[in-house]
């Protein structure tokens, strides 16, 4: 009985849900950026638009992208389900603050490799840690406008 109140309340925690969301979309990420790194993207650098791009900043291109994919799919679906706003919103919305996230992401690796002499996936996967818990706030009150305290009143009278 304690078992079934306590999972009941811990699938019923946005926060919990919201891990599970962001933790499928980087799962996909970093398996997404482990495979260009090393199977399909096997030059050091590459010409893209006139410019010199490393191997890890494609990759990265890539894999955060398919991993932003899946993330909106499942927080839209099962984390801020109760949003209102209309799904093309908050696509837009929500991709926006990856963009934002990429470049913070990017800012990142970048010196965790070439400062820190960081083996390129591991800097993929503490870049995305640092940044997690900032992301929950910005989507919830951005991507799918919704109040903190929404949430709080929500959960108060389960």
């Amino acid at each position: 009985m304690v078992d079934k109140v306590l999972s009941h309340k811990i699938i019923k925690n946005q926060v919990v849900r919201f891990i599970f969301s962001a933790g499928a979309g980087f799962l996909v990420d970093i398996s997404a950026f482990y495979l260009f790194y090393h199977n399909l993207l096997t030059e050091k650098t590459y010409q893209v638009f006139n410019a010199t791009v490393r191997n890890s900043t494609i990759s990265l291109a890539i894999s955060f992208f398919l991993g932003v994919v899946v993330n909106f799919l499942i927080t839209r679906y099962l984390v801020f389900s109760e949003s209102k706003l209309a799904p093309y919103k908050q696509f837009v919305r929500f991709v926006s603050v990856a963009i934002i996230g990429f470049f913070a992401n990017l800012g990142a690796i970048k010196i965790l490799i070439q400062q820190f002499d960081m083996y390129p996936p591991v800097a993929r996967i503490v870049a995305a840690l640092s940044l997690f818990f900032a992301s929950f706030f910005v989507h919830k009150l951005f991507s799918f406008s919704l109040s903190l305290r929404h949430h709080a009143v929500q959960s108060h009278n389960e």
